[in-house]
């Protein structure tokens, strides 16, 4: 009955509204129930996708058993200090991991990292998370390993000698960083593979689009270049614009009287960033050697036509 627990014609109900694409709120409103309960049943039984009604009916049956065996502790001195309503929290908890498992983590990674991120501590041992997820020691151990590959969490051993996982509150910065460098690899990778197929080539011009794609994204997250980064690049530039040929990392090094790494640097980003040099682009004339070119976005084909035809000046 409504407000009652959900019967297994409840979950067959909700089952078949999945099906159909129904919201949350509207099989909720269907069955007389808050849209937190029906997002809480399945987001912690398979989420919208793996949701089975004879499966989630059996699994609370389960769960409910092993409360009585074991009752979970979550957190009672937090509850009572702070006044928060348990059922309230531990719906939280749920959706939050289904959101979780939506971008892509595990579902039982995903759950150890929203207990460990709303745990007041940020820090819980792996018999306090098998009580508060009623999982078994192995998927803990699992689901940690996992997080500490994506450096989300680290362990270290309390004064019982007992070993906790820690969600640090610079942990986001960490995995922004993280993510900032697979960027960079993404784009290092683009950009050898667009030289390998010729970057007049439609494989090449992909692998080129591409490299440019994650060069701006891993330097727009990491903050971008400096001022004076792009002031370099564009330096370099009016350097070969004004020698008009092809000069090497060397030569321009001895006629900007800069050193050689901070000529590589500035070509470097004019590469990776060929808005900052824009209408012109650097243009790789040999292994070693570099001029310049116009942008070949900045003129459409009828316009390159047009300039070609037209009669040299006297």
């Amino acid at each position: 009955m409504p407000g009652g627990r959900l019967t297994h014609q409840d979950r067959q109900h909700i089952a078949a509204g999945l099906v159909e694409e129904l919201g949350y709120a509207e099989i909720a409103r269907q069955l007389g129930r808050p849209t937190s309960t029906i997002s809480r049943e399945v987001a912690r039984n398979g989420g919208p996708d793996g949701y089975r009604a004879d499966q989630a009916h059996q699994a609370t049956g389960r769960r409910a058993r092993r409360r009585k065996q074991a009752p979970t502790q979550e957190l009672p001195a937090a509850v009572e200090i702070y006044g928060r309503d348990p059922d309230a929290t531990r719906g939280f908890v749920e959706q939050f991991a289904a959101l979780m498992v939506q971008t892509g983590l595990p579902r039982m990674a995903a759950r150890v990292l929203a207990c460990l991120v709303t745990t007041d501590s940020g820090a819980l041992t792996a018999a306090e998370l098998v009580q508060h997820l009623w999982v078994s020691p192995a998927s803990v151990s699992k689901a940690i390993g996992y997080l500490e590959g994506l450096s989300l969490v680290r362990r270290e051993r309390d004064p019982r000698r007992r070993e906790r996982y820690i969600i640090d509150d610079d942990v986001w910065l960490r995995t922004w960083m993280t993510s900032s460098r697979t960027n960079a690899m993404w784009a290092d990778a683009a950009e050898q593979g667009a030289a390998i197929y010729g970057a007049g080539t439609p494989a090449g011009a992909r692998l080129n689009h591409m490299g440019q794609f994650f060069a701006r994204l891993g330097e727009d997250m990491a903050g971008g270049p400096t001022e004076a980064a792009i002031d370099d690049s564009r330096t370099v530039l009016a350097a070969l614009v004004h020698a008009g040929e092809a000069l090497t990392v060397d030569q321009l090094a001895i006629a900007l009287g800069w050193p050689p790494n901070r000529v590589t640097n500035a070509l470097h980003d004019a590469e990776r960033r060929p808005d900052i040099t824009d209408p012109v682009a650097l243009q790789r004339a040999e292994p070693d050697a570099y001029t310049f070119t116009a942008r070949p976005d900045r003129l459409t084909t009828r316009q390159r036509e047009a300039l070609r035809a037209c009669p040299a000046a006297e």
